[in-house]
C-alpha cells in the first residue's frame, strides 16, 4: 500500500504566504501606531514629518488586514470578520492625519473630536482584531493555538473594557472638577492624572497591545510550522466561534 500523500496543497501556498505577510505587518504596525500616537498627542516627536508617520502606521494595519482577506475567500464567517477589521482600519487611515493636525492646532474643536473618534476607532480595531485572530486560530490544525488564542482574547476583552471604564471615570471626574467650587478634590485628582497622562496611557494600552502581538506571532509561527511540516491543508473546524 503506497504511503499517503502529505504534501501541502500547492494552490494554498500563495494565500499562506500573503497571510504570513499580513500577520507580520499587523505585528509591527501595532507598536508603530502606538509610538506615533504617543509622539503626536503627548510630544512633538514627529512634527517635521507631519502626517507621514501616522499614515504609514495606519497603512500598514490596513494592508495587513487586506492580505488576510486573501485566505479562505469563499468562507463567509471569516470574510465577514476580515471586512469589519478592514473597515475599521480604513477609518483609522482616514482619521490618522488628525493626530498631527490636532497637535498643531489643539484649540480647534473639529480636530479634537476627530482625535477622539480616531481613539475610539483604534480601540474597536484592537478589539475586533482579537476576535479575528480567534476565528483564524479556529481554522488552524493546532488545538493549543486555538485554546491560547481563546484565552488571550478573553483576557484582552477584560483589559480593554477596564481601559474604557477608567477613561469614562476620568471624563466624569473632569466634568465634576469644573462644576464644584474650591476646595475641589476632583480638580486636584485631575491635575495629577494630567501630569502623568502619557505614562498612564502607555501603561494601560501596552498590556492588551502586547497580548495581541503575542497572538499574532503565535499564529504566524503556527502557519509556518504547518507549511514546513507539510500538513496537507488547513481544514476549517466544524465549530468556529461567533
Amino acid at each position: 500500500m503506497p504511503p499517503a500523500d502529505t504534501t501541502l496543497d500547492p494552490g494554498l501556498m500563495p494565500a499562506l504566504r500573503r497571510m504570513v505577510r499580513g500577520l507580520s505587518l499587523l505585528f509591527w504596525g501595532l507598536p508603530l501606531a502606538l509610538v506615533v500616537a504617543v509622539g503626536a498627542v503627548f510630544a512633538d516627536w514627529f512634527r517635521p514629518l507631519r502626517e507621514a508617520p501616522a499614515l504609514a502606521a495606519a497603512g500598514m494595519l490596513l494592508y495587513g488586514v487586506h492580505l488576510l482577506a486573501t485566505f479562505r475567500p469563499t468562507e463567509p464567517p471569516w470574510q465577514s470578520a476580515v471586512d469589519r477589521a478592514r473597515m475599521l482600519a480604513l477609518a483609522g487611515l482616514g482619521l490618522a492625519p488628525f493626530l498631527h493636525w490636532w497637535n498643531s492646532a489643539p484649540s480647534i474643536d473639529v480636530f479634537f473630536y476627530s482625535l477622539v473618534t480616531y481613539a475610539a476607532t483604534a480601540f474597536l480595531f484592537l478589539l475586533n482584531l482579537n476576535f479575528l485572530l480567534q476565528r483564524l486560530a479556529a481554522m488552524m490544525p493546532d488545538p493549543i493555538l486555538r485554546e491560547d488564542t481563546r484565552l488571550f482574547a478573553r483576557i484582552n476583552l477584560s483589559l480593554l473594557l477596564m481601559v474604557l471604564a477608567l477613561l469614562l471615570l476620568y471624563l466624569v471626574a473632569a466634568e465634576l472638577a469644573f462644576r464644584r467650587p474650591p476646595p475641589n478634590p476632583f480638580l486636584e485628582a485631575i491635575q495629577k492624572v494630567n501630569h502623568l497622562r502619557r505614562e498612564l496611557f502607555v501603561s494601560l494600552v501596552l498590556l492588551p497591545l502586547a497580548t495581541t502581538m503575542s497572538m499574532l506571532w503565535k499564529t504566524k509561527e503556527a502557519v509556518l510550522s504547518s507549511v514546513f511540516s507539510q500538513v496537507p491543508s488547513l481544514p476549517i473546524e466544524s465549530q468556529i466561534p461567533d
